[in-house]
């Protein structure tokens, strides 16, 4: 992939997260306390350090992404939803547009807690793949976008440190597949599509380590 297609991609991706975050009113975080302990705890946890893997932890999370993820799990303007999934269409059914800002800075504010990876072989190939891509298959090094540390950077890119090697091993194995198409540019697709199940799993163990 070459740096000017890197440069449109990631541009196009900014506009698209950012649009999330502005011209609305000042998010409430307690309020967002109050819909997470309603609709969201039972699966992901009183603070969004969800206690299974199949559901992904919140805590720490750029307010933008959750709020578009939340939006996008919904079905709107006679449209279906950008984000397929049965359990989560049910959990924002009922969501305003403000309470998915309220809690997307609920979960923000939260603490994640730190995690290890646990297979070493694992964590050195993934390691090389987040920091330095493949370039024999033109698979751009996942740092570049997501920060060394993992952390994203807010308005665009998602925070990865910590998360279950589970989960990030299925949706980068979704969006290979297409199953998941929510990226804006299709920037997750075109590079998951390279991606082999060893160097998902390695991915993802790697990601499951930093902090």
């Amino acid at each position: 992939m070459s740096l000017r297609c890197c440069a449109t991609l990631l541009a196009g991706l900014f506009l698209t997260v950012a649009a999330y975050g502005q011209g609305q009113p000042k998010a409430d975080p307690s309020r967002g306390q109050q819909i997470s302990g309603q609709v969201c705890a039972a699966c992901h946890g009183a603070d969004g350090n969800s206690p299974l893997a199949p559901n992904p932890i919140l805590a720490g999370q750029h307010a933008e992404y959750t709020q578009k993820q939340l939006a996008n799990f919904k079905a709107q303007g006679g449209k279906p939803a950008e984000r397929p999934s049965a359990i989560m269409a049910g959990m924002v059914a009922s969501l305003s547009a403000d309470d998915m800002r309220h809690l997307g800075a609920y979960f923000e504010s939260q603490k994640p807690r730190p995690r290890a990876a646990r297979d070493a072989e694992l964590v050195k190939l993934g390691q090389s793949i987040y920091r330095g891509g493949i370039l024999a298959k033109g698979v751009a090094a996942c740092s570049a976008c997501h920060g060394p540390n993992g952390a994203g950077m807010p308005a665009q890119f998602p925070r990865l440190a910590g998360q279950f090697s589970e989960y990030t091993a299925a949706q980068l194995k979704a969006f290979r597949s297409g199953e998941r198409a929510n990226d804006p540019n299709r920037t997750m697709r075109a590079l998951a599509e390279k991606l082999s199940d060893r160097e998902i799993a390695a991915v993802a163990e790697y990601i499951s380590g930093l902090r």
